[in-house]
C-alpha cells in the first residue's frame, strides 16, 4: 500500500488523495475517531484489573504471598488486550458511495460489508451510557436481510446523526427509484 492513500487514512481523516480517489471510483475510507480506543481501552483495564486486583489479593491475604501470583494471568491478558484492542480499532472504518455504505473491519479474518441505499430499512444512532460519558455514538443500518450486520461503533454523535440523516434521505430516494 502506498503512503497516504485513503486505505491508510487516519483517524477522523479521509486521506490525503481523497477527492482523486473518488474521482476513480476508488472508495475514500473514514477511520473511526479515537475516543472509542479509550474507551475500549478503560474498560479493558477497569474489568482486569479488578480480576488481577481480586485474583492476587484474596489468596495472598489468605494463603500466603506466594499466592499473590495469581494475580500475574490477569496482568498478562490485559497487556495482549492492550495491543488487541488497538489492532482491531484500527481495522475498523467506513467508507459513503454513490450507491452504498461500505463497512470493513477485522484483523485476522477482514469482512467487508456493502449495504445498499435503497435496501435499508432503518438506520439507528445508538448511544449506552458509556459511549455518552466518551462522547461517542454508534450507528446500526437495518435492512430486509437479518444476517446483515452494518455497525459503526464510537463515532463523534454529530456525525453519527450526519450519517443517519443522509443514509435514510439516500435510502429513501433509492427505494423510491426501485
Amino acid at each position: 500500500m502506498e503512503t497516504g492513500s485513503p486505505r491508510d487514512a487516519g483517524p477522523g481523516q479521509a486521506g490525503t488523495q481523497g477527492t482523486a480517489a473518488a474521482v476513480e471510483g476508488e472508495p475514500v475510507w473514514i477511520a473511526l475517531p479515537p475516543g472509542l480506543l479509550k474507551m475500549r481501552r478503560l474498560l479493558l483495564v477497569v474489568w482486569l484489573g479488578l480480576i488481577a486486583l481480586a485474583a492476587g489479593l484474596v489468596p495472598g491475604l489468605l494463603a500466603g504471598p506466594a499466592w499473590a501470583a495469581f494475580a500475574l494471568p490477569p496482568l498478562a491478558l490485559m497487556a495482549w488486550g492492550w495491543v488487541m484492542v488497538d489492532r482491531n480499532w484500527r481495522s475498523w472504518r467506513y467508507a459513503e458511495r454513490a450507491d452504498d455504505l461500505l463497512i470493513s473491519r477485522g484483523v485476522l479474518w477482514r469482512e467487508e460489508t456493502v449495504v445498499p441505499y435503497g435496501r435499508m430499512q432503518l438506520v439507528e444512532v445508538t448511544s449506552g451510557p458509556v459511549e455518552r460519558h466518551f462522547g461517542l455514538a454508534s450507528v446500526q443500518l437495518h435492512t430486509a436481510a437479518a444476517a446483515t450486520d452494518a455497525t459503526i461503533p464510537g463515532l463523534d454523535p454529530a456525525e453519527a446523526e450526519r450519517l443517519r440523516d443522509r443514509l435514510t434521505e439516500l435510502g429513501e430516494a433509492r427505494s423510491a427509484g426501485l
